[in-house]
């Protein structure tokens, strides 16, 4: 499980390094609504440019276009555009049906799923069938594979995957059976309430054993060696290289809803030469980050969003086998009402974040009368100098101290080392005897410290994986391999075991038990201190229409995108 954290973090750092931006400007629109009114059946607006071709810029390398073994962000932006699932997230970000003719027949105890397969093609002209799916689970789920999220995703949710991952049970075991060509059983280890989400993510995707097996090692190496049953189709990459394109997909069976002819996408690292080429109209959207977002604040084509994500401290307890002076929760519940949210949001991140008093990000799941999960518990550890001052003088009478020195480990990267000193400042000035060393250092660095819960204080952010409170609440329970600082809380295991299993279709009861565990994670334990909820900010050319933002799984759908009003 070393691997999925390694992976998983490094999509949060490139999140946090893409995040950077500016304040003001309108909210980024949403496109869906009004698209699916005007336009239900998916035909092409009037208004549309003659050419649909548009220009983007991209951050990285892709490392792999293999989705049984990609585990970045680069990756899942490219897959969700070239591939499909047996869900899609939506305009709206609901995950509905796609290579799924309909929704699945669902056993009365919620373990049995039974798919029907709508008439989808691969690329080549091939269908798509369930036996595809069958071997891209498989696949993903053998330790020989390596796949950094087969068995995260797989693990506790499909039946049999744990022992399958850890090689104590053969891959056909796998709860995943194609009765037919057109027909999927899948059988879960448990009920899962987000199981349907589950199905949007590129892991699930299908795989056709016959070209796989063929192109051996080459498997996904470029655009060649690779099928396609999504929306686009790849040209022009060659594994490696700092360019390449996505084109209309002829045999997608959606095919009529997609209205761009291609993507062309270009590496840019500098945010001065994306801005570059934005401005000079090579380039149709820019992230904005640090000052060059603070110029571009009044700028009409500004567009900006929330984003589910979430920063946090991480209170080590334990290092090098010895108990911390972090394991008194009257010390860590001072430090996390030490420092200004606001102040911070503002001044550092000043790209729309919010402060985040909470774990499970605002506007990201609602129940089943669509209230905010975060309207449960509403704001915890809030700012509160009196308070802090208060508990830490408690805290260190506690500890037979009346001064402490601890270390704040970070990435050394530009808006992290700002942050750092932001929170040194604060946290030395509202905690009397407190001294903060920082120690920024090269990622790889970091997470190697991590894994080894070499550290006091850490920054970390998380992003979820599922549109699901237990995307962000179970990585705090005793035996998760993300708990890298010796918090252990039985009532809040029990809670999250219990909403995983007895509770799991009972929707009331189990948004309680979650409500609960992070109300236990963070008003009562301060297990960790919050500190702020992502947004984004960028400039976008006003012709460019119905880029829809997801929450995971991929950043940019452009199955809806098109140009108008450019010519």
């Amino acid at each position: 499980m070393d691997t999925i954290k390694v992976f998983k973090v490094l999509v949060m750092v490139f999140a946090l390094l893409s995040l950077i931006a500016a304040c003001s400007g309108a909210e980024e629109p949403n496109i869906a609504s009004q698209e699916r009114e005007n336009n239900p059946a998916g035909d092409v607006p009037s208004e549309m440019d003659k050419v649909q071709e548009l220009n983007l810029v991209d951050y990285s390398e892709i490392p792999t276009m293999d989705s049984a073994v990609a585990g970045d962000v680069a990756a899942f932006n490219m897959l969700i555009n070239v591939n499909e699932g047996l869900y899609r997230l939506n305009q709206e970000n609901t995950a509905e049906p796609a290579i799924a003719e309909g929704e699945p027949e669902v056993s009365d105890d919620g373990l049995v799923y039974t798919f029907k397969l709508r008439n989808a093609n691969w690329s080549d002209g091939t269908p798509v069938t369930a036996h595809d799916f069958v071997f891209a689970w498989q696949r993903a789920i053998d330790p020989g594979t390596g796949s950094p999220y087969g068995p995260y995703m797989m693990a506790g949710t499909i039946k049999n995957a744990e022992p399958i991952a850890a090689g104590e049970m053969d891959k056909e075991e796998l709860g995943i059976e194609a009765q037919d060509e057109k027909t999927l059983v899948v059988t879960l280890e448990r009920p899962v309430p987000y199981f349907l989400s589950l199905m949007a993510f590129p892991t699930f995707f299908p795989q056709q054993e016959e070209f796989v097996t063929e192109k051996g090692d080459d498997y996904a190496s470029n655009s060649e060696n690779i099928l396609y049953n999504g929306p686009f189709i790849f040209s022009d990459w060659d594994g490696t290289g700092l360019k390449w394109s996505l084109e209309k997909n002829p045999e997608y069976w959606d095919k009529k809803t997609v209205k761009l002819d291609k993507i062309n996408f270009d590496v840019v690292k500098e945010s001065a030469t994306e801005i570059k080429l934005y401005s000079s109209g090579e380039k149709d959207r820019a992230l904005l980050t640090g000052e060059l977002a603070q110029q571009h604040a009044d700028d009409p084509d500004l567009i900006k969003g929330k984003d589910p994500a979430v920063s946090y401290i991480k209170f080590n307890q334990e290092r090098n086998g010895e108990r911390t002076v972090l394991a008194n929760e009257n010390i860590r519940k001072a430090i996390a009402k030490a420092f200004n949210k606001q102040e911070l949001v503002d001044g550092i991140m000043a790209d729309g974040s919010l402060p985040a008093n909470y774990i499970v990000p605002a506007d990201f799941t609602f129940d089943e009368n669509k209230e905010d999960f975060r309207a449960v518990n509403g704001d915890m550890l809030e700012y509160d100098t009196k308070e802090a001052k208060k508990l830490w003088e408690q805290g260190l009478d506690e500890e037979g101290i009346n001064e402490l020195t601890l270390e704040l480990l970070g990435d050394d990267i530009g808006v992290v080392m700002d942050m750092n000193e932001y929170l040194k400042d604060q946290l030395e000035k509202n905690l009397p005897g407190l001294t903060v060393e920082i120690k920024n250092v090269p990622f790889n660095v970091r997470l190697e410290l991590d894994e080894a819960q070499d550290y006091e204080l850490q920054g970390a952010a998380w992003g979820p994986d599922y549109q699901d409170p237990m995307t962000f609440l179970d990585l705090f329970v005793t035996d998760s391999p993300q708990n890298r600082m010796s918090y252990s809380n039985e009532r809040l295991d029990a809670l999250i075991e219990e909403a995983k299993g007895e509770l799991a279709l009972d929707a009331a009861a189990r948004w309680d038990s979650m409500a609960q565990a992070e109300k236990i994670l963070i008003e009562e334990d301060a297990a960790i201190a919050p500190i702020h909820q992502f947004g984004i900010m960028a400039l976008q050319k006003p012709y460019v229409k119905g880029i829809v933002r997801h929450p995971f799984g991929g950043q940019f759908g452009y199955k809806w995108a098109y140009i108008s009003g450019k010519e």
